[in-house]
């Protein structure tokens, strides 16, 4: 067995679990491990359910999906992490509180919407309960920077009140404050975490299912087939690979440690530095946040917080994500011809056809997510469905096996394609039956037992995935409850307008400027969420489109994992590396140019995220304006690529880099003749540079 088939296999290994953030692989040993497990599979059971028949009210499910992740969550910290008997014991009693915090929202609803303003001292006391588990689960899960970021915004509203001006609020009473952030839509539930119950925990379990059944197998075989060829295969792969993976999973780190363990070290075997070996797997890896469908669940925040359609959202994100990778591929092209490197031997690489005729089916949930996600569905009954599509694939893949005649096989696909599709005209109950008489079919022979075990795996490794994210949302509606209590995000955007009055280049440098900073220490979704709700409204005062505010925030929040000196998807990668976080974060920076650039472009020219037209679309039509951006990125992103690497046909010296980099600028800054300066002195340097290699005889016939 070849190293590359037998990673594959131990990624698609039933057995195998990747630590998630905070936590170590699995579920823990004895029957605490089993309770916690059953814990997990309850969790995805009842928000699947909530999910297909929206039987509970929307407080009510919000209420249970934190109290389950407080559950789980502090479950796992006994089993995983405490050291002493009475350490395990503490931590379950605070899972089990936690858990009937969430009870008592749900046993209480109407009483507690007919006393609203008038609490109960058991009222105040469960809120308060709530309130400091949610901090002390944020705290063992996520670490300390976003939990102190939380207790800043909630002890100004305690204390806000002795503040001089502006920052000075009117003062908030005690009951007031606990019944804001414990109670209601505007703290703990409100809509974090309500997209988290609603959307992201869905996708987070479709992403498990879909990883469970070999999905991870088809992305590497494709990736290695296809690009891993090319100049510097290995880490094209990597960022192929990685770009794949995002349309199914957001979360950047986790993917780094994941596919780290096995890019990381066939990049540096190909001759490639270990610092750029671990800054492409960094960069590739966070870049699956931005790539649709998924987007690393903030596609679903920012539908829910801009009211728009989600498609809008993604159709936004097409041309960046592209421009993303693109400029990925070509610094890896170029660093390897700088360093001499060559692919890998097409004749050990598997064909990326044949990996796709043999786990095709694969691919039929992930298209039936994206075309209902397109035809107008609402997110969650688009994950719903193509989740339950995975499983009736799973479910019949040994029951088909039983069947001896290749036609009778085919016979059984499409009759159980056709019962499956019958929920877009009979609704959700007739895939439920589908789904019911397959595990029954299964339950019956031991192949089909194997497999109802993956099944009930996934479901528990679905919910673990998801305790950061929704630990991360359930905190974060601290921040947001705080700034709709006191209204201290209006002196914000004031600030900000004030600024953007004069320069709008400097409210966006100092919008991203906080949005790197803030990232330092808190992962993308929070991050996205406080600076959206700070930067967001001022950008669009100062006339940025909606989508593209949004989109600018977003991206510099992801890039924060990449950029010195914190850069957590850099540290991710250092043990993997064997070198240094920081020097990991500098090459990841530089590979992350589009990343950078990108959003400024989108300002100043919105067709790039395909938003408003500008003046070549009156004179030429919007498809032409669209064209000429997106040519005039790539262009730019050329020439960065080559002053970063200083290799574009041959190494280049200084005074060339710095001249393709000035071209480079000249393209992007969207002012009255630097197109056309941009593009002179593009094609100047090129054929200077050409014509040197040409002269001395290294460029390419």
């Amino acid at each position: 067995m070849t190293e590359t088939q037998h990673q594959t296999t131990t990624v698609i290994s039933p057995n195998v679990e990747e630590p998630i953030e905070g936590l170590p692989p699995g579920f823990g040993e004895g029957i605490a491990g089993k309770i916690a497990f059953w814990i997990a599979v309850a969790f995805s059971a009842f928000q699947l359910y909530t999910a297909a028949y929206g039987a509970l009210p929307s407080q009510v499910v919000r209420a249970m999906h934190v109290g389950f992740l407080l559950l789980l969550g502090f479950a796992l910290i006994a089993n995983l992490r405490a050291k002493t008997t009475a350490g395990k014991a503490w931590f379950w009693l605070l899972g089990i509180v936690g858990f009937l915090t969430g009870i008592y929202n749900w046993a209480e609803y109407v009483p507690l919407i007919q006393r609203s303003g008038f609490l109960t001292h058991v009222d105040l006391f469960v809120g308060v309960v709530l309130i400091a588990l949610v901090f002390e689960g944020a705290r063992r899960l996520m670490g300390l920077p976003l939990t102190i970021i939380a207790g800043l915004f909630l002890a100004y509203c305690f204390f806000g009140n002795y503040l001089p001006d502006p920052f000075v609020h009117r003062g908030y009473s005690f009951d007031q404050i606990i019944e804001n952030f414990a109670y209601g839509t505007e703290g703990i539930y409100g809509t974090p975490i309500y997209v988290s119950a609603a959307y992201i925990f869905i996708f987070v379990v479709f992403a498990a299912f879909l990883e469970r059944a070999g999905m991870i197998a088809l992305f590497n075989d494709f990736a290695l087939g296809l690009v891993g060829g090319w100049r510097g295969g290995p880490a094209q792969v990597c960022i192929l690979s990685s770009a794949l993976m995002g349309t199914i999973s957001g979360s950047g780190v986790a993917n780094v440690v994941a596919s780290g363990q096995f890019t990381i070290p066939l990049m540096k075997r190909f001759g490639f530095r270990s610092a750029f070996a671990g800054g492409v797997e960094a960069t590739s890896s966070m870049g699956g946040q931005i790539m649709p469908p998924v987007m690393g669940a903030v596609a679903f925040i920012m539908a829910e917080t801009l009211n728009v359609p989600y498609a809008a959202i993604v159709k936004a994100a097409i041309i960046p994500a592209l421009l993303y990778f693109g400029a990925c591929f070509w610094q890896v092209h170029l660093e390897a011809g700088k360093a001499n490197l060559r692919g890998m031997d097409k004749a050990t690489l598997p064909n990326p056809w044949s990996a796709v005729k043999q786990h095709w089916p694969l691919v039929l949930p992930l298209a039936a997510l994206v075309y209902l996600l397109f035809a107008g569905y609402t997110p969650i009954f688009a994950g719903t469905m193509g989740l339950a599509l995975t499983v009736v694939l799973i479910l019949g893949t040994p029951l088909a096996a039983l069947i001896g005649p290749f036609a009778f096989r085919v016979v059984f696909w499409i009759a159980l394609g056709l019962a499956a599709a019958a929920f877009m005209k009979f609704g959700v109950n007739i895939l439920a039956l589908v789904i019911g008489a397959l595990v029954i079919a299964c339950a019956l022979f031991k192949g089909g037992r194997e497999t109802l075990v993956i099944c009930v795996d996934s479901l528990a490794e679905g919910a673990k995935n998801a305790l950061p994210v929704g630990i991360a949302c359930a905190i974060v509606g601290i921040v947001i409850g705080t700034l709709t209590l006191t209204g201290i995000a209006s002196t914000f955007i004031g600030w900000i307008i004030s600024i953007g009055e004069n320069n709008l280049f400097l409210s966006l440098v100092l919008t991203m400027l906080t949005c790197l900073v803030l990232g330092m220490g808190i992962p993308t979704i929070p991050n996205y969420i406080i600076t959206s709700s700070l930067a967001g409204p001022a950008l669009l005062e100062l006339g940025v489109p909606l989508i593209v505010s949004h989109m600018f925030v977003f991206y510099f929040g992801i890039m924060a994992d990449l950029t010195p000196p914190v850069a957590l998807a850099a540290f991710a990668a250092a043990p993997m590396a064997k070198e240094s976080g920081l020097k990991i974060g500098i090459q990841a920076t530089k590979l992350a140019i589009a990343g950078f650039v990108v959003p400024f472009m989108a300002v100043y020219t919105p067709a790039l995220m395909l938003q408003d037209a500008g003046p070549m679309a009156a004179a030429y039509g919007y498809p032409v304006e669209v064209v000429y951006i997106v040519f005039k990125a790539c262009l730019g992103i050329v020439l960065w690529g080559a002053a970063v690497v200083g290799f574009l046909v041959v190494r280049m010296a200084i005074w060339e880099r710095v001249v393709a980099f000035a071209a480079g600028v000249l393209l992007v800054v969207a002012l009255p003749l630097t197109d056309e300066a941009g593009f002179a002195l593009a094609a100047i340097w090129i054929g200077w540079h050409w014509w040197r290699a040409r002269a001395s005889g290294d460029a390419p016939a």
